[in-house]
């Protein structure tokens, strides 16, 4: 007798999956090299450094100091409690910016990995943002010895500070992978970036009361993603309350749709980032 056939699988080139969903599967599959990244990042930002990561606490903490000394004359009438202001809109523009920021350069300038080993190519940017949620976390307990400090009220709807702190990690993960696509293709990318971000720093009620935004340019405020974003993780420090629907059904959209159109257009061009490199 014949021993039985084995059927052996064949490669068709023209029936790839999904780069949308190989992606995420690839991402699951090295999971250990994610972990490895994160403390690589955490390890090398503060090696040899006298601070260490006490340095990620006094950044937003001297920041608020000199921006409560600049302002607080201004808007003491205006905003109640006017350093716990500052610092939770620092708090969260300083993940943001220093999220997307260093998941394009570790992509731009450290991307001669991609021609040695196979990585997925995403997981720069889901490494950076991990480390960025890591920092956060870290710097709420230095915003709650503020806030006990200035006697500001600890309200009931601080349990509900993960949820705006997950659109927020879906909106910069999309921002870092549309933008890491973009800089590998033109490098100047990385400097218009920064503009960009110094610009929407402003254009953001971060250190400022939403009221004193010119009112010719009010519009501005409400098709602004990042103000909604912004609204969603203050409000239930600040005022107590849950975001109202508004802001949170557009902090979501704009959550949602950002990663969805940064994770498309990164895996799109994924495969032709080793040579362009």
């Amino acid at each position: 007798m014949f021993p039985p056939t084995v059927a052996v699988p064949v490669y068709d080139s023209a029936r790839r999956p999904s780069p949308w969903l190989s992606e995420l599967s690839e991402l699951v599959r090295y999971r250990d090299l994610l972990s490895l990244l994160v403390s690589k990042i955490i390890k090398t930002r503060y090696k040899r450094s006298f601070l260490g990561v006490a340095w990620t606490l006094l950044n937003p903490l001297l920041n608020m100091a000199v921006m409560t000394v600049a302002f607080s004359a201004v808007f003491q009438h205006a905003v109640a409690f006017y350093p716990v202001y500052v610092l939770t809109g620092l708090l969260w523009w300083n993940f943001f910016a220093q999220t997307t920021t260093y998941a394009m350069s570790s992509l731009v300038w450290g991307g001669g990995l991609l021609k040695r080993v196979y990585v997925p190519r995403t997981i720069f940017a889901v490494s950076s943002i991990a480390h960025g949620v890591i920092n956060l976390f870290l710097s709420l307990g230095v915003l709650f010895t503020i806030m006990m400090i200035t006697g500001h009220p600890f309200h009931a709807t601080l349990w509900f500070l993960p949820v705006p702190i997950l659109l927020l990690a879906a909106f910069s993960l999309g921002v870092a992978l549309f933008v890491s696509t973009l800089a590998v293709f033109f490098v100047d990318v990385v400097d218009i970036f920064a503009v960009v971000l110094q610009a929407l720093f402003f254009l953001t009620p971060i250190i400022y009361p939403p009221e004193i935004f010119p009112a010719k340019y009010a519009w501005f405020m409400s098709v602004n993603p990042v103000n909604h974003l912004l609204e969603t993780f203050r409000a239930p420090i600040l005022r107590g309350v849950l975001p109202d629907a508004t802001n949170l059904a557009v902090a979501l959209a704009s959550s949602v749709c950002m990663l969805a159109l940064g994770w498309w257009s990164f895996t799109r061009k994924a495969d032709e980032f080793a040579y362009r490199l």
